[in-house]
């Protein structure tokens, strides 16, 4: 089976002056198609350097990142842009929904980029909604929904353009521990929807839900290994 996600080598160095500062240095790692990961590491281990490379937002210094069979470690800025917007769906922290605008008309718009007629926009925005469980809410502005709703709204966004890979980044970091979990559920959702999913965490009981756990330590792998019993977040 090809991987969707193969690294080589990957290094990054950032420059200071004159001085290079190593934080990536030389990650080789495979993630398969429908693979649900967790990223893990302390402070400085490198995790959001390999997180901006594996969501196209940074190119590494050294090394070769294969991203569905495309090879985007020689990319220029705007052939990754593309890349980033047609197959990878981002959630963070903050969420990053526009106030002004309603739950479907965030969900809608990175369709808007890929010329889809509103009607059709509308449409897919609903389903998305849908999947995480807010159908009802599609005509709320963010300040009218709690914390986990807005996060909901976050994954649907990330679903819409069906990307091959959804990128999440400390997704729960905001959230109480209940609705952590019940984010925590609907991303198990979506990868046994067949999804791919990489999650960024430092939080063990939240990279617990992952089936694979890589920990990164002073910009290397210091262990990679499947969870045999990924937590199964109880339905209420």
């Amino acid at each position: 089976m090809t991987p969707i996600i193969h690294l080589e080598k990957i290094e990054k160095s950032y420059f200071m002056g004159k001085q290079a500062i190593p934080v990536l240095k030389g990650i080789t790692l495979d993630i398969l198609k429908n693979d649900y990961v967790a990223l893990m590491g302390p402070s400085g281990s490198g995790k959001s350097t390999l997180m901006n490379i594996l969501g196209c937002l940074d190119s590494p210094t050294a090394g070769q990142y294969i991203l569905n069979g495309q090879d985007v470690s020689k990319m220029e800025d705007d052939d990754l842009a593309d890349v980033r917007n047609k197959e990878i769906g981002f959630v963070f922290q903050q969420f990053n929904l526009l106030p002004r605008l309603s739950a479907a008309e965030n969900v809608a718009l990175p369709l808007v980029y890929a010329g889809i007629s509103r009607k059709r926009r509308m449409e897919i925005a609903l389903e998305m909604l849908d999947k995480v469980g807010l159908a009802d809410r599609s005509h709320h502005k963010p300040n009218e929904m709690s914390g986990g709703q807005n996060q909901r709204v976050a994954i649907a966004r990330a679903l819409v353009n069906d990307p091959s890979l959804i990128l999440a980044d400390e997704p729960t970091g905001n959230l109480d521990t209940k609705t952590s979990i019940e984010i925590m559920e609907i991303f198990g959702k979506i990868q046994s929807g067949g999804n791919t999913v990489v999650l960024v965490t430092h939080e063990e009981d939240i990279a617990n839900h992952a089936h694979r756990i890589v920990r990164l330590r002073d910009g290397v792998i210091e262990t990679d290994r499947r969870n045999e019993h990924p937590a199964i977040a109880m339905a209420h």
